[in-house]
């Protein structure tokens, strides 16, 4: 393993996620490529990092830079544990850590598993969760590639609570800081029920969204906003040709549409924070950990270095 390297590339810190799944094989086959645009640091200690090296039977690479995170567990391929959950908690801090005092330029997750996370008595849900909790403000979580990107205005809770959620102020925050983040001029803004309500016979959410709408715009003074479109036709070809941004109303709604139409090459961003983040788009794939067949699932890695790369430029 190798001291950090001196030269002009931007560093990014890269959390391992849990070491059960597949993230650790995907930081070490990617190395390579991405060492052409930045200096990865890897949050994780030389025992852990052997460790799951011999299981994979790679090599490390000789630039493999570690900030070595404490702690040990004998790693179980494919399972769901405490020990695991809790490891990628403390690499998450670590890279978190680095971010704040400004050690990296960014950082960059590899996938997590919530129900070790929960095994682990970690009160958060989520990447997401943790950053909002730290630095006390209103990240947003945004997923997307170049083709598409959404945002959810509300993530991991149970689909029974997302009504409540609907409220015209909080809706307004969230639209105005999306626009600002991503620097977007034609948003499309999903409704909540099923034919956006059919004017209240199926619900009444959709006037609050369409108040949000309205005041956002106001606002802004520009029509920014568009919608609520129904939701089953929101990512209909010809809307998908008008609009790049969409806003959904739940997790469920926007990423089975993303995740159809681009899985492997989707990232995660949480935006409206002090430091940057990017991370994958998809979970730590316990059926194929440890097995060598994760090389569709480094694109997704890839572009979330790349996008993390993009934002330092437009942050500088």
């Amino acid at each position: 393993m190798a001291d950090i390297e001196n030269n002009n590339m931007p560093k990014i810190a890269v959390s391992l996620g849990d070491l059960n799944g597949i993230g650790i094989e995907i930081a070490l086959k990617s190395h390579e490529q991405i060492c052409k645009f930045v200096n990865p640091i890897y949050c994780i200690n030389e025992k852990m990092l052997n460790q799951a090296s011999k299981l994979l039977e790679l090599n490390v690479p000789e630039s493999f830079t570690l900030h070595k995170t404490k702690g040990y567990f004998k790693i179980n391929p494919k399972k769901c544990s405490k020990q695991s959950g809790f490891y990628s908690y403390h690499s998450f801090g670590d890279a978190i850590n680095l971010a704040k005092k400004n050690e990296v330029q960014a950082l960059v997750t590899l996938p997590i598993n919530k129900e070790a996370w929960a095994k682990a008595g970690i009160k958060f849900k989520g990447h997401t969760e943790v950053l909002r909790n730290h630095f006390k403000k209103d990240a947003l979580m945004v997923l997307g590639c170049d083709k598409m990107f959404v945002g959810l205005f509300s993530e991991h809770i149970p689909l029974k609570d997302v009504p409540q959620t609907i409220k015209t102020k909080k809706l307004i925050s969230f639209f105005l800081d999306f626009a600002k983040c991503l620097n977007a001029d034609k948003i499309a803004v999903l409704a909540l029920n099923p034919h956006a309500g059919d004017n209240g016979v199926l619900g009444d959410e959709e006037e609050k969204i369409n108040k949000a709408i309205k005041k956002a715009n106001e606002s802004l003074k520009k029509e920014v906003f568009f919608g609520a479109f129904v939701p089953d036709i929101a990512f209909s070809p010809k809307n998908r040709k008008e609009f790049k941004y969409f806003i959904a109303m739940y997790h469920d709604q926007g990423l089975i549409a993303l995740k159809s139409l681009y899985f492997y090459e989707s990232i995660n961003m949480t935006l409206n924070l002090p430091i940057i983040r990017t991370s994958v788009d998809h979970g730590t794939a316990f059926d194929i950990a440890y097995d060598t067949k994760i090389e569709k699932s480094k694109l997704s890695y890839i572009n979330a270095v790349k996008e993390a790369l993009k934002l330092i430029k437009l942050k500088a």
